[in-house]
């Protein structure tokens, strides 16, 4: 199984990724954490060129190719053998990232992002994301002052990431949005709750199909 976390920056993805890993751990799921871009020898390379500030110019479609490529070597070093094996992967920010902050937020066709994307990843989506949905003016708040090149682009961007994410959640029973207003113990017990009931229709799906397989 898949499980991704998103949002806009401030909105507490991290902590609740590792809440919901040790969650699964305790269930007796082996389980894979790791964030995009990153993890891997390439995806580090050019998250430290994405997020550093520096004079490089980077146009956004570029911006957009960075990330599909540090997530293509991800895919296919981490994630999908890890799918393989049969381990839970939880990773930190994936398509749905891209999608909204150069496309929503940006300049380019969100459409278009995703079908990049669907070719970078060889077809390959999370059984299910959490989005953390905080106001704009409190994630920025909680970002302080040591801001990277993405997190410096001022709060009127960021209010695009926001409303990007929300209407790409809407109509889709992929996406959950999560209120990331609540404490950390209510966010997290609503987080697993989503994910025990998409581990319980995935068991009873697998075992569907192995019943049809041997009639």
């Amino acid at each position: 199984m898949f499980f991704v976390f998103d949002g806009a920056d401030g909105t507490g993805k991290t902590t609740q990724l590792n809440r919901l890993a040790d969650w699964l751990s305790e269930q007796g799921h082996e389980v894979v954490t790791c964030k995009d871009p990153g993890t891997t020898e390439l995806g580090e390379r050019l998250r430290e060129i994405l997020l550093s500030k520096s004079d490089t110019p980077i146009h956004m479609r570029s911006e957009m190719m960075l990330f599909t490529t540090a997530r293509t070597q991800l895919v296919e070093q981490i994630v999908r053998p890890a799918l393989q094996a049969g381990k839970v992967v939880v990773l930190d920010r994936y398509v749905l990232s891209t999608v909204v902050y150069q496309g929503h937020a940006g300049p380019l066709d969100p459409t278009a992002i995703r079908r990049v994307n669907d070719f970078a990843t060889d077809g390959l989506w999370p059984i299910r994301t959490f989005v953390l949905d905080l106001p704009t003016e409190i994630a920025m708040q909680r970002l302080g002052d040591s801001l990277d090149r993405m997190e410096s682009r001022g709060m009127a961007y960021f209010e695009k990431v926001r409303a990007g994410f929300l209407a790409e959640a809407e109509g889709q029973p992929d996406i959950s949005v999560i209120d990331a207003t609540r404490t950390a113990d209510q966010i997290a017990e609503a987080i697993r709750t989503i994910a025990q009931s998409v581990i319980e229709q995935q068991t009873a799906t697998g075992n569907e199909a192995a019943a049809g397989g041997a009639n």
